[in-house]
Formats: structure tokens, sequence, C-alpha cells
């Protein structure tokens, strides 16, 4: 990489084109601003995105980050695999198109934290703005559609009715006035092909003139002038190219991406900068601390009929919320389930079955992400810490008991002719039970939390999503979240770049 850096001039340029970055990019042109996104991932068509039955086939793949965490003492000292994805669309690509607003109390607290502007009764119309869907919640005509009112395939209709034998309530619409209960998913689905936030907000903006989509870009660092941040420069095919913002710069890189670019920038733990020869430009000890995700555990189960395919839905159409201890105010468990078995490595069994993800949304146990070196290549130390607090255990495993009493219910024990599989024999004893909860955990895809917004001395950005101790810079992705929300991030990912825009043009 010789001679000087190609050059990108715009109002304002976004790092990254996933959930967030595509909605910020999109609502800042149509506010008149010329926006360059850049994007670490290539763009086009790929037909395992695309189909909702593949997902499985893109972890690990090159539209993977595959980035693994450091190996955890609490999960058997494993290291855990965290997909993200990487190219236009983002971990939309490879997430389970899941829609899921979250739990009011999850705003309401964000607000109480000293975070104004962000109560369930600012954000809901945010929701209603994004989606076209017709809901209880009325008809809505948004930009990303919302499927509902489906046929679900035959095993999930016999899950949901095994759920409400086992004694939970049907709710017919998770985002409307209660989580509570066993529903069918709705997804980011139109016309069985996935639809992410790439295809509904970054489509109308081709060929227009003042925005520039730069795929391939790998960001390096961020470009400042004393405080102010006034550019990013990455490298694109074995070449360094920078672009340069007249106005601001948004990072959406995601919970993971977004503090490795701040920290590689000298924008962190001040001593943690210095111990890897790194200039420090603010004093921010916040990030990537307070890494939050959701954790799954699987309840395997095969069946004596055969469970036909999927046709243009993924092989989770339903789950379910409820709580782990009943004097809990919002609902701490979330298992999802799946017409298929999903085995793990060590695990064997019949091809016919069905899978209960007992689902952990409201953790106690957080960590954080760390350089292990100054250079761009030099690998991420993410550490979540999973199960380092007990209470985590305890509550995966009263989702395990109550997927193991949906399995034996009658609608899936007589009806299909269920018989457990996994945790089976090995969870006899809650020793046993907890044993195979550390053995088997994996994350639920929803790392958040690693830029905290705040005005506490562990915040990084500000309730208008600005980077403290800098100017010129903004975070506007899950990494921003005080604390993760209850169910999937990907629709608050999304409405916190919604919430972005709107601070960046009002």
């Amino acid at each position: 990489m010789t001679g000087a850096p190609a050059q990108y001039k715009a109002d304002v340029i976004v790092v990254g084109a996933g959930s967030a970055g595509s909605v910020v990019a999109r609502r800042l042109a149509d506010a008149g601003a010329s926006v360059l996104l850049v994007e670490a991932g290539p763009q086009g068509r790929f037909p395992a995105v695309d189909d909702p039955t593949r997902m499985h086939e893109l972890w690990d793949s090159p539209l993977d980050w595959g980035y693994r965490t450091v190996p955890q003492e609490h999960a058997h000292g494993r290291r855990l695999h965290l997909p993200r994805g990487r190219a236009v669309g983002g971990s939309h690509n490879l997430n389970a198109m899941i829609w899921v607003r979250g739990n009011p109390a999850d705003y309401d607290d964000w607000a109480a934290r000293g975070n104004p502007g962000w109560a369930w009764q600012d954000v809901r119309p945010v929701f209603a703005r994004i989606e076209a869907v017709d809901s209880a919640q009325g008809e809505a005509r948004g930009p990303l559609h919302i499927l509902t009112g489906y046929e679900p395939s035959p095993a999930h209709l016999a899950i949901v009715e095994a759920a409400q034998q086992a004694g939970l309530p049907f709710n017919p619409d998770y985002n409307g006035a209660s989580q509570d209960g066993v529903s069918f998913m709705q997804f980011t689905i139109q016309d069985h092909r996935r639809l992410t936030t790439a295809d509904a907000y970054l489509g109308p903006l081709s060929g227009r003139d003042g925005f520039t989509l730069v795929p391939g870009a790998h960001v390096h660092r961020l470009l400042f002038e004393g405080e102010r941040c006034v550019g990013v420069e990455w490298e694109r095919d074995g070449v360094l190219e920078r672009g340069l913002a007249g106005h601001e710069i948004v990072l959406s890189a995601g919970a993971i991406g977004s503090p490795e670019i701040l920290l590689r920038s000298g924008v962190g733990d001040a001593g943690e900068l210095a111990a890897h020869g790194i200039a420090v430009q603010a004093d921010l000890p916040g990030v990537g601390r307070n890494l939050q995700d959701h954790w799954l555990v699987p309840v395997i189960a095969g069946t004596d009929r055969q469970i036909p395919a999927s046709h243009g839905l993924p092989r989770t159409q339903s789950h379910l919320f409820w709580r782990s201890r009943p004097e809990l105010a919002v609902p701490d468990l979330q298992p999802l389930h799946f017409d298929a078995p999903l085995y793990e490595r060590w695990m064997e069994g019949p091809p016919d079955g069905v899978s209960l993800m007992a689902g952990l949304v409201r953790p106690a146990s957080h960590g954080d992400i760390r350089l292990s070196g100054p250079a761009p290549t030099d690998p991420l130390l993410i550490d979540p810490r999973v199960l380092s607090e007990h209470a985590d255990v305890e509550a995966l495993a009263a989702a395990v008991r109550l997927c193991q009493e949906i399995v034996a219910a009658p609608a899936l024990r007589e009806d299909w002719g269920a018989y457990e599989l996994y945790p089976g024999t090995l969870a006899e004893t809650d020793e046993g039970l907890h044993a195979y909860v550390r053995e088997s955990v994996v994350t639920y895809h929803h790392q958040s939390g690693t830029c905290k917004m705040g005005t506490d001395e562990a915040a990084v950005v500000d309730p208008r999503l600005r980077v403290h101790g800098v100017t010129g810079l903004r975070v506007a992705d899950a990494s921003i979240m005080p604390s993760v929300t209850t169910g999937n991030t990907n629709a608050p990912a999304i409405m916190i770049a919604e919430r972005a825009a709107e601070f960046m043009t009002s």
C-alpha cells in the first residue's frame, strides 16, 4: 500500500451497511444530505440469504465474520461461535428474521437511567413507522414488511398446542399489549424471501445523486482533527482509502465492530490503549464493556412421525415468553422452537424431531470486548462471561424444565410420538441439569451494550447517541443499549437507527 490514499467526501459517513446503518443512510439521504456508506463485506444477492430455510448454511461462511469468544470458564472452557454478518445487509442476512419490538419495560428502564426520549411512549411510534404490517395494533405502512398470518407448519401447530396443554396462554400478538404466552413468530419476510433493511431501505437509493456505497471496505480507524472526528480510513482490495465528512460520522458496525473501531482509533480506556501503543483520543473506559447477550440451551426430541419440510419459512416459527420465577415483573425466558433436531457436535439422534431452544433474554452475566494488539488484523478478545452469574444457570434450567413439559404434552407425545433425547437422563438431577446447561449453552446472536448510552462514567454515548469526549461522531446500533431488550434485537437496532436519523435531522 503506497501513495496517498484515495479520498471520498460526503456530508455524512456511515460505517456499516447492516440493520442499523442502512436505515441511517436512507433517512439522511432522504433529508438531503450526501451520504457515504462503507461496508466491510460484499454487495450482491446470495441464494442462501434469500431463502429463509437456509439460515444455518450462512454460519462460518464467507458472509460471517466468524467471531469466537475466549474460552468460557463457566461453559466448560468452550470458545463459543458468535455469527455476525459481513455483507451489505449485515447480520440481517444471517438471523432468523424474527421481529420482536421488546418489552415496554425495557425502554422505560433506559429512560429511567437518565436517557430522556427513550421511554416506550417515545419509541413505540418509531416502530410503527418502520413496519408494514396488518396487526392488532392497526395497519402500518413503513418500509419493512412484517409477515404475519401465514400458515405454520404442522409441527409448529403441535408445539403451540402442546405449550398450551403445559399451561401457557396463547398470545396472538407478542408485539401487542403483552409478550406473555406462546405465539407464532412475526418475520421480516416478503414473497417467501428474506427481507433485510438493506433491501427495504437502500433499494430506493440506487443511482441517487449524493449517495455512495463502498462495499469491501475494512475500516482501520477514525480520523480526528483535535477533538473532532472528520473521517474514516479503510482498506479495500489491499489499498488504503479515506472518506472525509463535512458534518458527522455514524458508527453502525454492531456491538462487536463499533467498539473495535473506537478502540483502534484511540477512543476507550486510556490504560488499555497505552498498553497497545495507541494514542489516546478520548479516555472512555466504557468502550467494549457491558457486553450482553441472550443464551440458548437445546431441548431436543425425536418424533415417530416424519417432519415435513418448510417452504418459504424458516424452521423456527413459534416461540414463547415466560418467567423463570413467578414474581418477576417482566418475562426473562424466550424459548424458540424448530421443527428440526439441532444437534450439537457431541450429540447424535434421528433425522426427524423438534428442538425447543430454552432461551434466557434478561441475563445477569455481562462481559467485555478488548484488543489483543493495535493492528486491524489482531483478533479481538471477546469475553461475554456466559453463566458467570449463577442466576443465569438457574433461569436456563427453569427454561429447560418448561421445554421438557411441552415435549411431554399430548399434542407432541401422543400425536407425533415425541420422545425426549436431550437433555434426557443427563438432567435427572439439578446438578446434572446445571452441568448440561454449561455444556450446551450457545449464543442467541444478540450481542449488545458495548457502547452504552447514558451520562454515567461507564457511558460511551449520550441520549442523542453522540460519543462523549469528541465531536462529530455518533454510534447507532445495538451497542448503545444500556441493557439488552427482552427478545430478538434486530427490531430494536432498527428503531435505534431511526432515532439517530431523527436526532441528526431535527
